[in-house]
Parts: C-alpha cells; sequence; structure tokens
C-alpha cells in the first residue's frame, strides 16, 4: 500500500523548535523489502513525525533538505546504501546539527555492516530507539561534476568496467559471487591508467594501475571487504591500489578480494590519508556507491567526525 504516511505534529510549534520526532525516509523499491506495508508497521514503532516515500532518483536528497528546514534533526533513512548516500548529500552542508540513523533494506547494506547493524527490520527499530550515537566522517569529493559527499566507498578505473559486467540478474543469480563473475567478465576490457596521486598535499606517487578505491567504510558490492581495516570514525581514508599485473593475477586477486584476504597480497598497495588528489591518463570515472560522480581530477577529503550516527549498544 504505497501511500505516503504524512503523520505531521503540530505544524505550528515544528518550524520553531527541536523535533525530538524523527523524520523517516523510506524507499519502498530498497532490494531487501518484501511486505511493505509490514516495513512501514514497524518503522510507526518510532512514532515518527512524517514518513516521506521516495519514487525517484534524488526524492531521499530533497527530502533530508526539507527535514531541516522543518527543524527536524533526527532524520532515519530506510533503504539501501543509495538512498543513504542522498541522505548524507541532503544534509552535508548542516551535518553538525543531524542525528541520522539507519534501517538497512538494500541488497548491499554495505555501510550498515561497517556499523555492525543487524539486518532484522525489529532489531534496527531497537538500535534506533535506543539512539545511541557516535561521530563519523564524511568524504568529500571534488572532480568534473559538482561536490558530493559520501560515507562508504568510492572506486575508479576497473570498478567502473566491473559494475557495466554486474547485471540485476547476475546479482539475483549469484549473490556476492556475482562480484567474482563480473570480474572474469571485465579481464578482456581492462584499461591501464597512468595515475599521478598526491596524498596529504606531500607525497606523490606516478603508478600504472587498474584500480583506485578511497573508502570510508570496508565493504562494497554486498559484503566484499575491500578495505578490511578501515575505521569510518578515524579520520583518515583507507585507499586501495590495484597496479598493472597479468591478467591471470588480477583474477586471482578478484578471489582474494572475495575472501577478504587481498590485504596481504603483493598485488595491492594500500595507504592511509586525510586527502588525496588524483588525475590520470587516460581519464579515470569514479563511482559512489554505483552512481557516477565524475572524472579525473579528482580530490577526496575527508570531515572528520562530522555527523552523529545511531549505533548498537
Amino acid at each position: 500500500m504505497l501511500r505516503d504516511q504524512s503523520r505531521k505534529i503540530d505544524n505550528r510549534s515544528a518550524r520553531s523548535r527541536k523535533s525530538a520526532k524523527p523524520w523517516v525516509i523510506f524507499n519502498p523499491n530498497a532490494g531487501s523489502i518484501g511486505d511493505i506495508d509490514a516495513v512501514i508497521a514497524q518503522l510507526n514503532r518510532l512514532d515518527p513525525a512524517v514518513i516521506r516515500m521516495t519514487r525517484k532518483a534524488r526524492d531521499a536528497q530533497r527530502f533530508a533538505r526539507e527535514a531541516l528546514r522543518n527543524n527536524y534533526e533526527w532524520i532515519i533513512t530506510a533503504g539501501g546504501d543509495g538512498t543513504l548516500n542522498e541522505v548524507v548529500n541532503g544534509v552535508a552542508s548542516c551535518a553538525g546539527r543531524v542525528c541520522l540513523g539507519l534501517m538497512p533494506l538494500g541488497t548491499g547494506n554495505d555501510f550498515a555492516r561497517s556499523l555492525n547493524l543487524p539486518t532484522a527490520v525489529e532489531d534496527n527499530i531497537d538500535i534506533l530507539l535506543s539512539k545511541k550515537t557516535k561521530p563519523i566522517d564524511i568524504v568529500r569529493v571534488r572532480s568534473s561534476r559538482p561536490s558530493r559527499y559520501f560515507v562508504n566507498v568510492s572506486a575508479g578505473g576497473f570498478s567502473e568496467v566491473v559494475d557495466e559486467q554486474l547485471t540485476p540478474d547476475m546479482k539475483q543469480t549469484w549473490g556476492p559471487l556475482a562480484y567474482l563473475r563480473s570480474a572474469a567478465a571485465a579481464l578482456p576490457k581492462l584499461h591501464v591508467y597512468h595515475a599521478h596521486i598526491e596524498f596529504d598535499s606531500s607525497e606523490v606517487v606516478r603508478v600504472d594501475l587498474y584500480n583506485i578505491v578511497v573508502a570510508n567504510g570496508r565493504f562494497v558490492a554486498g559484503g566484499l571487504p575491500i578495505a578490511p581495516n578501515a575505521d569510518p570514525g578515524d579520520g583518515l581514508l583507507d585507499i586501495v591500489l590495484i597496479p598493472t599485473h597479468p591478467a591471470a593475477k588480477v583474477a586471482l586477486l578478484a578471489a582474494e578480494i572475495l575472501l577478504g584476504k587481498h590485504f596481504k597480497s603483493n598485488a595491492v598497495e594500500f595507504r592511509r590519508a586525510k586527502k588525496i588528489a588524483v588525475r590520470s591518463r587516460p581519464a579515470m570515472w569514479f563511482n559512489v556507491d554505483g552512481e557516477p560522480v565524475g572524472t579525473v581530477p579528482a580530490v577526496f577529503e575527508v570531515v572528520p567526525r562530522a555527523l552523529n550516527f545511531v549505533v548498537p549498544e
């Protein structure tokens, strides 16, 4: 029953004070939802001031800005990583005054894994009701497109080719193994990028690579631990560089990533920094949660402890 649950509280006072009730942004098309009415019933346990349902791209970002305009500073995202990314971009300019909660309802729920959130809806309701928060970092990326923010992972290079091969049918059939299959299918299309990477405006690295990952969270692609030691509250970016190797070694590396064993591989370089700037030939595209955010030159900079996020006890 796709109706807008606009149960608004006293509108005369809502604009003049901070609301203690949450503003819920709900994506009814999120991948793990079976019964929409059952999810709404659970969300109503939070006694929300309003439930806004998304219907098209950027609705979640628009609803988050609407919440701030109406002095709602406890905002809950009920959806997947893409919905969360939109909400983060909606509140980024005022992140310090926001308490953000997450009900993970997507197919991947990668950032929820970094926060150790459970999968059951009712368990997440209990966590949201406890309202225990932790300050987390957000990341600003400036590239050929307008600036965007993210809390999880951005990737460029080989990841773009893998994403092209990663069809919805493959995801549904193979689950997390779909990444390995799509990586194998992408091998003939590998591009070498001659990259110039600057860390914290001091160290410069020039390297030929296939892929670069800039991580705040630990997981991508439905649970692959791409940056297994990343901490979204440590004020640092975890950077994964995959230099050029023979195709067979790249295929083996894809398997190691699937198993979380690439951290010890000599085929991968790990770095940490507060800020990195990337240039390359040819121009490398970057994406965040599957959405293109532009080409190089690109600058990624952490905004430390910018957002209060509801986490488990």
